[in-house]
């Protein structure tokens, strides 16, 4: 005989695998790609200018719209709890109108986001923000039926705005935590590389102002050689995306990475462009007696 209870879990696995596989599936439907194309295009020719660095979150070091975000939910959140209160529906229009406006920017922040992704996750962001935008047309419509004198016609627009947000925000933690979106690609590296110094191979390998892929270990690493002898030593993988930064183009002092145009400094790694919001990681260098180029992490003594 089986355990007590067993079959309730059972179904509960089942129904869990169930969610999962659709959300899974979001990532490979193909016919969303005739949406994406055009969308894709179209927010990256939005003339932003310096904006879209802000919108990216580059000055906080990660992705904008996971803290813009809060302010909408905390507000139709609030009005949920509000809307069982008695008397308090004028607060409750109050929030759900505070929800409707500040949704714009962080709407605007997510699409900046969206259009710097892979094929997989354009096609998951665009039901996310798709689900996202059918939540703030039910609480719009709550705010104008309330200030027409429907209360409880806007409670239940508002109820739907709210279960549809929540099932967008489902999806955006689908985005963010499986298909890691605005993820630091390259943060396991302190982990990945034992400390002290480490040989990549002899100077003389290396061609002046080109770049290279040497590995350490399972660590691609990008190595350049300046003019001067000087030698820069980053994470080969970009902080965005995980794209070859190996297979960039060097100039100024930066490499950009092939996929989606994030540009690093090769001094220090910090990131000057692109949609990448973390620096990538850099390492020491040294050269031996023998002519050998050595490279350890900061601090990894």
């Amino acid at each position: 005989m089986g355990s007590p209870g067993r079959g309730h879990g059972e179904g509960r696995d089942v129904t869990a695998q169930s969610l999962l596989k659709a959300l899974d599936a979001l990532g490979d439907a193909h016919q969303l790609d005739k949406i994406t194309g055009p969308l894709q295009r179209a927010v990256r020719a939005l003339p932003l200018g310096p904006y879209r660095a802000v919108l990216q979150g580059r000055p906080i070091g990660h992705p904008l719209h996971p803290v813009l975000v809060q302010v909408p939910i905390g507000a139709w959140t609030s009005a949920a709890v509000l809307d069982l209160v008695p008397g308090a529906g004028r607060n409750a229009r109050l929030m759900v109108g505070m929800g409707v406006v500040s949704a714009v920017p962080a709407a605007w922040a997510g699409w900046v986001d969206w259009a710097e992704q892979p094929e997989r996750q354009l096609r998951t962001g665009v039901v996310h923000a798709v689900s996202n935008g059918v939540a703030i047309g039910l609480y719009a419509g709550s705010w104008v039926v309330r200030g027409r004198g429907k209360p409880v016609l806007g409670r239940l627009l508002g109820f739907a705005g709210l279960t549809v947000a929540s099932v967008a925000g489902m999806i955006g933690g689908h985005l963010a935590y499986r298909q890691a979106v605005g993820a630091n690609k390259t943060e396991p590296i302190d982990h990945l590389v034992d400390p002290g110094w480490h040989p990549v191979g002899g100077a003389a390998e290396f061609s002046e102002g080109q770049a290279v892929r040497r590995m350490l270990g399972g660590v691609p690493l990008l190595v350049v050689r300046e003019r001067d002898g000087e030698f820069h030593v980053l994470v080969d993988r970009c902080s965005h995306m995980a794209g070859p930064l190996s297979q960039g183009k060097v100039a100024d002092g930066c490499v950009e990475c092939p996929w989606h145009g994030s540009v690093f400094r090769l001094a220090d790694g910090r990131n000057v462009g692109g949609p990448a919001t973390a620096p990538q990681p850099t390492f020491e260098t040294r050269l031996t007696e023998e002519g050998m180029l050595e490279v350890r992490l900061p601090g990894a003594v």
